[in-house]
This record gives C-alpha cells, sequence and structure tokens, in this order.
C-alpha cells in the first residue's frame, strides 16, 4: 500500500528532515531538563508512598519515621548526582555507565550495565505510566476499569511523539514537567501555612489507627530505603545523553544535572514531611495515592486538586519520555559496537532511532498488559537495574580518574569512591529485600541480557572475518546459467526471456508440467517464437512447483559445474491494490524456497499490462 504509507508518515511523523539538520535538532538546558530529568523529577510523586506502605506494616505510629529514611535517600540522591556530574564532564560523548564501564573495567562489566538500564528503562516506562493513570483514576474512579487500555494509549502517544524528533517532543512535554513542579511547590506551600494557622486541620489524624502486623526492625527500615529509592531513577539519564545538548555540551548538560536535583530533592523531602505533619496514610485499596490526600488537605476538592491530579498524571506518564530519549541511544551505541542488531543504529526521517522507539513501546506495553497496569505490582522490580549501573559507572571513574591523573585527580576519583561504595551497599540492601517480591526477575533478564549481546558480537566478528579481504585469492571466473520459469507463453514471458538472454549466453525457459495436457500448445507457441532458448519441461506428478525447479538447480550445478544460477522469475504488474488477490502467487513462494539455496539468485523482472 505505497500510495498511502507517505501521507500517512507525514501526517502523524512529520516530513523528513536532512541529515545537516542534526544539530539543530539539540535540545537547550530548559528543554533539556523535562526531556531528561522528567523520570527522576516525578518520582517524588510516588516514592514518598512507596516508603510509607512499607513502614505501614509495622503499624501508623512506624510512619514517623518516614522523613527519616527520605532524608537517608536525599543525601543518596546527591551523592550519585554529584558523581554523575563527573561523569557528564569528562565523557562528553554520552553512552553513561555503559560507556564509562566498557572503558575502565572492561567489555563484560560494560555490557552488564547496558543490560541493566537498558531493563530498567522499560521499566520506567512501565511504572511512570501506570503511576499517571493511577492519578487520574484517583480523582474519576470509574475509570479503574480501562487502567490498561490507557496506559497503552498513553505509551503509544508518547512513542509517536519522539518518533517526531527530540526538540517537538521537547516542547511537547516542557509544560506538564514544569507545571507538575510549580502545582506541588504551591501545594507544599499553602498546606504548611494551612497548618501553621489552623493546627486543627490535621489534628485529627488518619480516619483509622493500622496496628502493627510486624515489629519495627532494622529489616523494615532497610525494606521501606529499599522502596524509596525508586526516586534514584533517571538521574543517569543526562550523562547517556550529552550529545543531545546544544554546544558546549558537557557544561549544559552539568548544569542541567545540577537544577534536576535540587528539584528532585526539594520536592521528595517537602512531600514526605508534609504527609508526615498532616498524618497522611496509604489507602490500602490503592485507589488514591498519597499525593492525591495530600493535594485534598492542601487544597481541598477545588481546582487547584485537579490541575495537581492532572499535572501529576501528565508528568508521571511523559516521564517515560526519559526512557523513550535515552533506550534508543543507548541501543544505537550497542549496536555501533556490533553488540545489538544493526537496524537499531539507524537514524530515522526525523533524525531519531525510531527503531529503538518503537521497540521500547512494544516491550513496555507487554509489562502494562503482564502486571495490568499496577504500579504496586510493578515496583518491586524496579530501582534494581539502576543501582547496578551505578555502581559499575562509579567504579569506571574512579579506574578514569587514576589513570588519566588530571588536576584535581584524587578529589574526583573519592568522589566517585564514595559514590561507588555507596551504590554498592544500596544494591545489595535493594536486591536482597526485594528479591522474593520479584526482583529475581530483573536479575535473571540481565545476565540473559548479556549472553545476548555476546552471542551478537560473535556472529558480527564471524561474519566480519569471513568477509575480510585479507589473504584473499581471486577466484577463477564463475560459470553462470540462467533459468526463467515459463508458466505459459505471453507478452510478460518474452520480455522475461530477452532480459534473461542478456545476462548469460546460457539461458534455459523451464516449464513445470502439472497438467500433461497442456504441453503440446506451449510447445507449438514456442516453436512459432523462434527465440534461441532451449525450453526443458520438468514433470511434477504431485502438482508440486518448488520440488521439480530445486533439483533441476542441483542437477545443473553437479552436472555442469555451474557456479551461479541466477532464476527469473516473470511477473506483471496491476494497476489495483485489491487485483494480487485474483491471481496465482506461486513465484512468490517459490523465492521464499530458493532463498537459502547456496549459488541461487532470484530476480523478478516485471511487466505492466498496457
Amino acid at each position: 500500500m505505497a500510495f498511502g504509507a507517505h501521507p500517512l508518515r507525514t501526517i502523524f511523523i512529520g516530513e523528513r528532515l536532512p541529515t545537516a539538520h542534526a544539530i539543530h535538532q539539540r535540545l537547550q538546558k530548559m528543554l533539556a531538563l523535562p526531556v531528561f530529568g522528567s523520570d527522576a523529577i516525578s518520582s517524588s510523586a510516588y516514592a514518598t508512598e512507596e516508603i510509607m506502605r512499607a513502614l505501614m506494616l509495622a503499624g501508623t505510629a512506624a510512619l514517623l519515621y518516614s522523613t527519616a529514611v527520605a532524608g537517608a535517600i536525599a543525601l543518596l540522591f546527591a551523592i550519585v548526582a554529584l558523581s554523575y556530574r563527573q561523569t557528564v564532564l569528562a565523557y562528553p560523548s554520552g553512552g553513561g555507565a555503559y560507556i564509562v564501564a566498557r572503558e575502565n573495567l572492561g567489555l563484560y562489566p560494560g555490557l552488564i550495565a547496558a543490560s541493566a538500564l537498558l531493563t530498567d528503562y522499560v521499566l520506567t516506562v512501565a511504572v511512570s505510566v501506570a503511576s499517571g493513570i493511577a492519578a487520574i483514576i484517583s480523582a474519576v474512579p470509574i475509570l479503574e476499569s480501562e487502567r490498561v487500555l490507557l496506559c497503552l494509549i498513553v505509551i503509544w502517544f508518547i512513542a509517536l511523539a519522539n518518533l517526531r524528533g527530540v526538540r517537538e517532543s521537547g516542547r511537547l512535554f516542557a509544560g506538564p514537567t514544569y507545571l507538575f513542579v510549580a502545582t506541588v511547590v504551591l501545594m507544599l506551600v499553602i498546606g504548611a501555612v494551612r497548618r501553621m494557622v489552623s493546627p486543627g486541620v490535621a489534628a485529627a489524624g488518619p480516619a483509622h489507627e493500622m496496628a502493627a502486623a510486624q515489629p519495627l526492625t532494622v529489616v523494615l527500615m532497610l525494606r521501606a530505603f529499599a522502596s524509596g529509592c525508586a526516586a534514584l531513577t533517571g538521574i543517569e539519564a543526562i550523562s547517556n545523553a550529552v550529545p543531545a545538548f546544544r554546544p558546549p555540551e558537557s557544561r549544559n548538560a552539568a548544569a542541567t544535572l545540577v537544577w534536576m536535583t535540587a528539584i528532585c530533592i526539594g520536592l521528595f523531602l517537602g512531600i514526605t514531611a508534609l504527609a508526615q505533619w498532616y498524618r497522611i496514610t496509604p489507602d490500602v485499596s490503592g485507589y488514591e495515592t498519597v499525593l492525591s490526600k495530600l493535594g485534598r488537605a492542601a487544597f481541598g476538592a477545588g481546582l487547584p486538586y485537579y490541575v495537581l491530579q492532572v499535572a501529576t498524571m501528565l508528568v508521571l506518564s511523559l516521564a517515560a519520555n526519559t526512557s523513550f530519549a535515552d533506550f534508543p541511544r543507548l541501543s544505537s551505541i550497542l549496536a555501533r559496537d556490533r553488540l545489538a542488531p544493526r537496524q537499531l543504529a539507524n537514524l530515522g526521517d526525523r533524525l531519531v532511532f525510531s527503531n529503538g522507539i518503537v521497540l521500547l513501546a512494544v516491550f513496555s506495553s507487554a509489562l502494562i498488559v503482564r502486571f495490568r497496569g499496577m504500579t504496586h505490582t510493578l515496583i518491586p522490580l524496579y530501582a534494581v537495574g539502576v543501582f547496578i549501573s551505578f555502581t559499575l559507572s562509579q567504579a569506571g571513574m574512579v579506574v578514569h580518574a587514576s589513570r588519566a591523573r588530571e588536576r584535581g585527580w584524587r578529589w574526583h576519583a573519592a568522589i566517585n569512591a564514595v559514590g561507588a561504595a555507596t551504590t554498592a551497599i544500596v544494591l545489595v540492601v535493594v536486591a536482597s529485600v526485594k528479591f522474593a517480591h520479584g526482583a529475581w526477575i530483573v536479575l535473571l533478564v540481565i545476565p540473559l541480557l548479556v549472553l545476548g549481546f555476546r552471542k551478537i558480537w560473535r556472529h558480527y566478528r564471524a561474519l566480519a572475518a569471513a568477509l575480510t579481504l585479507e589473504g584473499y585469492q581471486m577466484p577463477r571466473a564463475l560459470h553462470h546459467q540462467v533459468l526463467v520459469l515459463v508458466p505459459g507463453l505471453h507478452r510478460g514471458i518474452v520480455h522475461a526471456l530477452l532480459y534473461a538472454r542478456s545476462l548469460s549466453p546460457e539461458c534455459e525457459a523451464v516449464f513445470v508440467e502439472t497438467n500433461p495436457d497442456e504441453t503440446p500448445k506451449l510447445r507449438e507457441k514456442w516453436q512459432r517464437l523462434s527465440l534461441d532458448i532451449p525450453l526443458t519441461v520438468l514433470k511434477s506428478p504431485r502438482g508440486s512447483l518448488i520440488e521439480p525447479i530445486t533439483e533441476h538447480i542441483h542437477r545443473i550445478r553437479s552436472e555442469k559445474n555451474v557456479d551461479i544460477v541466477t532464476v527469473v522469475l516473470p511477473e506483471f504488474a496491476t494497476t489495483r491494490w485489491w487485483h494480487p488477490l485474483l491471481h496465482n502467487q506461486s513465484g512468490l513462494m517459490l523465492k521464499f524456497a530458493l532463498m537459502n539455496e547456496p549459488g541461487v539468485v532470484v530476480t523478478n523482472v516485471r511487466f505492466r499490462a498496457g
């Protein structure tokens, strides 16, 4: 349906951009922040709730410790962000954890980092979109039955926006991100003022006190910490995408990383403190989020509350855009290094890695369907992969600093060493606490991806060795014969015969006899045609076309010592899309059958009737 593809492609994706325009598709800091920071910024909408849900197992009174847990996570956020700032300045080519780990620690640490990041990007899309839809369902519970469908619509909307290009997606997503930040800040200010002016607003506390299901232990505190570490997802996004910034790339990326860190820590701590101040408790049923309850407490049930919910839905759903920006970019780097299929390195019409965008949309959609779009079933799989990449990246930066020995290298190495040690400890905590709740799936997927990348790399290396010209001996001239499949005799067949004779003087027409009554008529027409091309009739008692042709080719190659056999398939072009439905597709079947035959070339000669 080529007649309709181009207009539809233009409508949905836009006009093709020349490669020379790539520099103009780069982002300034104000647009780069929502594109690469929306994931981390949006995490503040649900990270507090995940901490509280874990602590609630020890009863409502245990929620008093949520601020302390959030403070520890905020400190970890600052340490990791400072470490990644070093990476951004040292590696302006981007690639993040994969490039740093591969160059400084070796191939396999690099592959582990890449596998962990790719897994986390898929989970980020699923968790972000599911959380965004949960925010809307909190305000409009009647939509609960359409949760999965709404999630899929959002995923493919974001994919389509990214297929239109980086700059267009940045403009589209900047508004919701800044609206969310502004609305949450306003909620925190109004909520704090109301609490101070009218202490009775929160004096009643939660609607009901929950009894402790288990004692408050160090293990439970670690579980709350591990759940809240979802707030750190997305920190690495800027280091992966430094080339997407306008020059000077590294400085602009580093500045954007600092802004993002300040916003994330401020929102996360503010929401946690205000929730504790108002004695908010998570909804056991899961229909209303903590942020929604906090919005009702601060704004009431008026318009500002619904603006908050819409802004939360938008930023959470569009936070998936961070993954749509980084997953295709990292995939293209792996493809460039011959560790992933080469199609992932191809730029699309809008100068984005279209194949990677579509692949991410497919994987994340499958996750949404499998886990029914429920955030709390997806969260246990989350954050494990990202801490693996954090640890490998910072360890690699320690090695990089000690090798480069540039000015201040000891200070830089110390910062990254602290970052690597901290994230390694957190990785062990997160993986052990979440293992039984689903983290084992991620810990299984990552080594499987590494094995897959290794197999792809071996394939490309073996192919390169087989195709190299080093030590290559020029063979003798090839012995070539052409076969023309003749289903009958008409103008299109004559056209194909003339083409075949121009390829080689050794040309043969082949007719497969499925009905013996037709053969004499064909021979009579053939003699009248007076073409200097022999006609061979192959009998097919079982009515098969493929088997006699294949056997004849094998016989020619063995008896005549023929190197290459070109099989010419005549076909006529039709003028309407439905015309092929009325005709035999035996030529197509033969083409597929001969595709993997050694020494066989299949070519189609089309004849346009009229």
